[in-house]
């Protein structure tokens, strides 16, 4: 607590947001006032927080946390406090971890599960090495939920009407808020890099420096929350649906992955002659053999599955291949010592930390397993047939049965995932939506 204590003191805060992220990646906790938070006295939060739907409802099975309901020991992560720098009041906020009242982690926790992986990869010597890139949307104030949305005005006074990839000038419509995005990232330390516009109409891309994957987890998990709060102060909304509107490709958070030796630093992807090794291509047959067991984790609600479609900038198959965009692994053209590997299937309406997660957990099966990947692909991967789930529930069969994907993130988890995964879809499964209305109401 000392350097918390003295982050308190050097910017004269008032308040602190005492926050964690939820299975669906959101922010939920307490604001607390500076004197109780330096009172010492520890936050708490009832475990079922961590098995909140999107929708507020819960699991029926009350034994995933706890018949009783009980709560959980929320401990400040020294190295996560940052300044938010949209508060009136001098703010901070800090990232939790969730324990039990014995210290020992709250297991369906996603940092926990992220911990509990990377403790694996420790265990061998490794340290992975991330980069995620996150798509989204910049669409106008939609107030009604039944009215589509469309792109906001720019500062031209009028909104994109056609596609413009990496477009200069499609950019500079929103430089106003990005000149915001950029303060607030380098008043909270996340280590943002290049902007570019991506195909869809408004949307854009934001890729992170490499580094530790908690590290970028957290970033990405405090990026969405900034780029949301900066949008609003410009009277427009900052999406991180994987596809929020019809005929537009959906957003991605693709993720470059490499793996370092912890003693010598040497990527352990290229071997001493500078050629692929046998871990770096047993890491790609992981990710080719347990990806779509993981899907509920990469693509986590039904509108995650529209994404994933053939010819839309989206995989839809586990083929893998050297600079090859069309398939779910590409290998960047790069030099040896930066070999890496890009999953591109994840959407990016996903949970960072488990999303990171769940790509290195596959890749270590895949390595501690000896598994064997195809031949690369050199041609066109949306031509071959789809080898991903189709459908959510599809996903959650697969995650059921996976017995080592459950091993590696924990099978409480497992178990909890897939009890507020199947109550979301279970909740969606109910509405009767306007395109049943529109063509089965009169004509069957």
């Amino acid at each position: 607590m000392h350097d918390i204590d003295e982050f308190l003191k050097k910017h004269h805060v008032t308040e602190i947001e005492a926050i964690i992220p939820d299975m669906a990646g959101i922010a939920r906790g307490k604001i607390i006032p500076r004197s109780k938070f330096e009172s010492g006295e520890s936050m708490r939060l009832p475990q079922a927080v961590m098995i909140q739907t999107v929708t507020g409802d819960y699991p029926e099975d009350g034994s995933l946390t706890g018949v009783t309901d009980p709560d959980m020991v929320c401990v400040p992560d020294a190295s996560t406090i940052r300044m938010i720098p949209w508060a009136v009041d001098p703010t901070a906020q800090v990232i939790h971890d969730c324990v039990h009242f014995d210290g020992t982690p709250v297991e369906i926790s996603p940092r926990c599960v992220l911990r509990r992986v990377l403790e694996l990869y420790r265990a061998k010597g490794w340290k992975p090495v991330i980069a995620p890139e996150l798509e989204f949307y910049l669409v106008d104030m939609n107030r009604d939920p039944d009215l589509p949305l469309q792109p906001p005005i720019g500062r031209t006074g009028r909104a994109e009407t056609g596609r413009q990839a990496y477009s200069i000038e499609a950019v500079n419509e929103f430089d106003p808020l990005f000149e915001d995005i950029y303060e607030y990232c380098d008043v909270q330390e996340l280590e943002v890099d290049t902007l570019i516009h991506e195909v869809g109409a408004a949307q854009m891309e934001i890729n992170f420096m490499h580094g530790d994957p908690l590290k970028l987890a957290d970033s990405v998990f405090l990026f969405k929350r900034t780029v949301r709060e900066a949008a609003l102060r410009h009277k427009m909304y900052a999406t991180f649906m994987a596809k929020p509107m019809e005929g537009e490709p959906g957003s991605a958070m693709h993720m470059h992955q490499s793996l370092v030796d912890e003693e010598t630093g040497h990527n352990i992807f290229t071997g001493t002659d500078g050629k692929p090794t046998s871990l770096f291509t047993s890491y790609i047959a992981g990710l080719q053999e347990y990806t779509p067991a993981l899907m509920p984790i990469f693509a986590p609600y039904i509108n995650s599955y529209r994404r994933l479609s053939r010819f839309m900038a989206a995989p839809i198959n586990v083929a893998w291949g050297y600079d090859n965009r069309t398939v779910g692994f590409r290998i960047p053209h790069s030099g040896p010592a930066a070999r890496r590997i890009e999953n591109r299937i994840p959407g990016v309406d996903c949970n960072p930390y488990l999303a990171i997660a769940a790509t290195l957990a596959a890749g270590y099966l895949g390595m501690t397993q000896h598994l064997n990947a195809t031949e690369p692909l050199l041609s066109d991967g949306y031509e071959l047939p789809y080898q991903l789930p189709r459908n959510l529930e599809e996903g959650l069969t697969l995650m059921g049965a996976c017995e080592p994907i459950a091993e590696v993130l924990g099978e409480k988890f497992v178990k909890a995932y897939l009890a507020l995964k199947e109550t979301e879809y279970e909740a969606f499964f109910r509405v009767i939506s306007s395109w049943e209305r529109r063509h089965l109401l009169l004509h069957v």
